[in-house]
């Protein structure tokens, strides 16, 4: 028999396997199949899929629902960030590096400016109150962050609550990234030598009205998910990944910790002062997504606590300099925020246009052409909201970065989606991938 189809060719409809029907059970009618080879298909899940994490390019090989393969299409997102930074000065390399990521920027701009400083030799001249800024906006960044994995991963299994609130308090973190640095987003506020500008009056006031909204609406997280059967029922035993499958694939952050290990390089590998806050570093013991979930849950309770004790710090240094002394490496940090997130202090312009010649071609060499940084070559790895975010940084003597790669935590830890997804179902897939939290910015950089 043949049918037409105005809308394709004639074709015939016993094409692949045809059961003929004449009312037996079904049972008997497929009692042969089980002999024949498996029939598999491949579909590419993503980066349309409206439940995929961000432009991300899953290739599934399925047996009915089962996922048999699973791989990685990464490169949506290729920006070339890092060789263009090989054509930038090292200070500019900042507002290039801060785009990787996109929902931690700051860590992106710490792991460099870290780096450059360690080949300047200026690691112990950086400010006190510099390093103690850094610090704040990089705890405030992990919470926001933190909250968009946990906003998105809820949106993508349907619990659109936590979605909503989710995405309320990281408007509140937003609106004090846009108080201090005068952007919401790719800041590039810290610097090499210290951070682009004091806090601005007020500032931490709003930081302690932060701390109380917070403190008082990160219950509702735990109220609404910890105990939900539902909630468990999706993530329990989903993505499993125990500790030597970590340790073998260069595993990192809240995924390595939900193992049981408590691994932290602000611990293990103390940077910006760490050392000198009281802070936990919390873990759980299920090594699956439900762990993961409550490790990023508790972490958010512990960066407020680093948070409020930035702020009590920086109460007491009203005053002091946020830039490195040396003049020939420190940016004019006398800025004043405009109603564009721009500008400079009338006193500095006034200083250099009016009054002195040689602090006019200082400042004209030292923002067009940019300082020298010596010859060499320096890692220094950071704790970000995904692991290990760590800047090789390599310097041939000029005023350019020679090379810049970063070792983005997004980047490896996506080598762990096929161990994770592969015999489980499609719809584990989705939670698998959201607990790994990958941000495509950091992966196709």
């Amino acid at each position: 028999m043949t049918t037409t189809d105005p809308y394709a060719t004639t074709r015939d409809t016993t094409e692949g396997k045809v059961f003929t029907v004449t009312g037996q059970d079904w049972d008997s009618v497929v009692s042969g199949l089980g002999e024949e080879p498996e029939e598999r298909v491949v579909v590419n899940m993503g980066p349309q899929h409206p439940s995929t994490h961000g432009v991300l390019r899953l290739i599934l090989e399925l047996d009915g629902e089962n996922v048999t393969e699973a791989r990685c299409g990464i490169g949506y997102l290729h920006t070339g960030i890092e060789k263009n930074m090989e054509f930038r000065s090292w200070t500019q390399g900042v507002t290039f590096c801060t785009r990787m990521d996109y929902l931690s920027p700051f860590f992106n701009e710490a792991a460099y400016c870290l780096s450059v400083e360690r080949l300047l030799g200026i690691e112990d001249q950086i400010p006190e109150k510099a390093n103690v800024m850094r610090v704040l906006l990089m705890e405030l960044n992990r919470i926001s962050s933190h909250l968009v994995c946990i906003a998105t991963g809820g949106m993508e299994i349907g619990a659109l609550t936590v979605m909503t609130i989710g995405f309320r308090e990281r408007e509140k973190t937003l609106d004090l990234f846009e108080l201090i640095t005068g952007l919401r987003m790719n800041h590039a506020f810290i610097r090499p030598g210290g951070v682009a500008q004091d806090l601005p009056p007020g500032a931490l006031d709003k930081i302690r009205e932060y701390i109380t909204w917070m403190n008082r609406h990160l219950k509702e997280y735990a109220e609404l998910c910890n105990a939900n059967p539902i909630f468990k029922a999706r993530l329990q035993n989903v993505g499993y990944l125990d500790l030597a499958g970590c340790m073998a694939l260069g595993i990192s952050g809240p995924t390595v910790r939900s193992t049981g290990y408590a691994l932290d390089l602000r611990k293990t590998q103390p940077y910006c002062g760490y050392e000198t806050y009281d802070f936990d570093v919390p873990t759980w013991d299920s090594s699956d997504a439900y762990g993961r979930f409550r490790v990023r849950l508790q972490e958010m309770h512990e960066s407020l606590k680093i948070v409020e004790q930035c702020a009590d710090r920086l109460e007491k240094m009203d005053g002091q300099p946020v830039m490195v002394a040396d003049k020939k490496i420190g940016w004019p940090s006398q800025l004043a925020v405009g109603a564009d997130g721009m500008g400079n202090s009338l006193d500095h312009i006034k200083h250099i246009m009016g009054e002195s010649m040689e602090a006019l071609i200082h400042h004209f060499k030292l923002v067009t052409e940019g300082f020298r940084v010596p010859a060499g070559q320096a890692y220094v790895a950071i704790e970000s909201p995904r692991g290990e975010m760590g800047a090789h940084v390599v310097s041939d003597g000029g005023t350019k970065p020679f090379r810049v790669h970063f070792r983005d935590p997004s980047f490896a830890n996506l080598q762990a989606m096929p161990i994770m997804c592969e015999g489980g179902q499609v719809a584990d897939v989705i939670v698998a991938v959201a607990s790994l939290d990958p941000v495509m910015g950091g992966v196709d950089r």
